[in-house]
């Protein structure tokens, strides 16, 4: 089929594709809709934190490799506030911190954490895979595989909102992490969804961001398939 046949689609219907791609984020895994239910037991929230650690702390390479692959200063200049908000700075903690922070609220060692000796070799290699594609690809691809975040600000919300009544003996302060992230992930996506919009021009290309979007997805989903297959899942008796 030729281009004529095969028009792109409007900027807008573009972006609906994209967003419709949430039908498939990881809030509407089982392991995940267990856990905001309330129905998962305390070593199994344990588990999610403790692995979830292994790819908070990969982001920031995702985004250091995305940074080295991209010529336009502006764009180095907007990227590198994503590396800023996980790492943190002399004056303001990061989102790693948050989560050890997070972790220890849990009843978690922050030893454990770091040493990541735990990992299971399931969510180790969901997330590698997810850096070194960002390592090799195009950056625009790669800051298109950003674009889970369009999502994000819902599974912060719920998490705020049900995991207090849910589970009473994590403690109040491990929350700050998800309320930094509200605001964060919000100017996050306005530039990553500004980048694909303007790149993605042809079907082609379109159908592209989609398929990377979508194996973005699929990481985040396969590390909740680890940790099901480990922990189990639910059972909120057990608790």
């Amino acid at each position: 089929m030729g281009a004529a046949e095969n028009p792109p689609w409007s900027r807008e219907e573009f972006e609906t594709r994209l967003r419709a791609k949430g039908e498939r984020y990881h809030i509407h895994h089982p392991f995940h809709v267990a856990m905001n239910s309330g129905k998962c037991t305390r070593q199994q929230v344990q588990g999610w934190v403790y692995n979830r650690f292994y790819y908070q702390i990969s982001i920031p390479l995702k985004d250091a490799a995305v940074l080295s692959n991209m010529p336009d200063r502006d764009q180095r200049r907007e990227w590198i506030k994503r590396i800023l908000d996980h790492d943190g700075t002399q004056s303001e903690e990061g989102g790693i911190e948050a989560w050890l922070r997070l972790g220890e609220a849990c009843g978690l060692k922050r030893g454990d954490m770091i040493s990541l000796k735990y990992v299971l070799p399931g969510v180790r290699f969901a997330v590698d895979a997810y850096v070194n594609f960002a390592r090799r690809a195009p950056w625009q691809e790669a800051v298109c595989s950003s674009l889970t975040e369009l999502f994000a600000p819902e599974i912060h919300r719920k998490r705020l909102d049900n995991w207090p009544q849910h589970y009473p003996w994590i403690e109040p302060d491990g929350y700050f992490y998800f309320r930094k992230r509200l605001s964060e992930a919000r100017r996050d996506v306005e530039h990553g969804l500004r980048v694909t919009l303007e790149h993605f021009k042809t079907r082609e290309q379109q159908q592209k961001a989609l398929e990377i979007l979508q194996f973005k997805l699929e990481v985040l989903w396969s590390m909740l398939d680890a940790m099901q297959i480990h922990y189990g899942m639910g059972d909120a008796k057990r608790v």
